[in-house]
């Protein structure tokens, strides 16, 4: 599902490193909560005691799971921060799209686990209440900026258009996940683009 980490860094952050790939697999196939942290040992080759050395409990380890998945994705997350282009940074959130395409264990653990953190005492609500404030921020941001730019300037709503552009590619996850043969992420996303005016290819 996931690449194995090429960083080599210590034997501890070594182990951090497996314990976190097989944690992400193992949540990607069956939900965070249908999985023990003896399971995660196991998958991982270690004893129970051994992954609470580095983790000290399962909803520790879920979060940085989540933080896993961002950094696979970092190119895109801290593209928000960099200089780039605003076409250049869309570009790279839908090109992102088609390489998710290639990991369906990452797009069912995130599709999975945000919707059962829905729930205020789920130990990722925080999470993902803050990820989506910062990516609705970001996007509308970046939006506002390509909506000024177009010839003539675009009047939609940059704060209105990025929770609905966010809450396509998180629907399209999903249909895609149940129907990957028929759901292009890629192609539908760049299909709204082009209704709202904008042509980032």
């Amino acid at each position: 599902m996931t690449e194995p980490t090429r960083r080599r860094g210590t034997k501890g952050e070594r182990t951090r490193s497996r314990i976190l790939d097989s944690a992400m697999e193992l949540f990607s196939r069956s939900g965070f909560h249908a999985v023990s942290l003896r399971d995660i040992a196991a998958h991982a080759g270690l004893t129970h005691a051994g992954l609470l050395h580095h983790f000290p409990g399962k909803d520790a380890l879920l979060i940085e799971v989540l933080k896993r998945r961002e950094v696979l994705t970092a190119e895109i997350v801290s593209a928000y921060d960099s200089s780039a282009e605003p076409a250049e940074v869309i570009r790279r959130h839908v090109d992102q799209l088609a390489r998710n395409m290639r990991t369906p264990g990452l797009v069912g653990l995130f599709v999975k686990v945000s919707a059962e953190a829905t729930a205020p005492g789920h130990p990722a609500h925080t999470y993902f209440v803050e990820r989506y404030r910062r990516l609705r921020k970001g996007t509308a941001r970046v939006l506002g900026e390509l909506f000024a730019q177009a010839t003539p300037p675009l009047k939609h709503d940059p704060d209105a258009v990025a929770g609905q552009l966010i809450a396509v590619v998180d629907g399209l996850q999903t249909q895609w996940l149940l129907d990957p043969d028929r759901v292009d992420m890629h192609a539908s996303v760049l299909a709204f683009l082009t209704e709202l005016g904008l042509d980032i290819r």
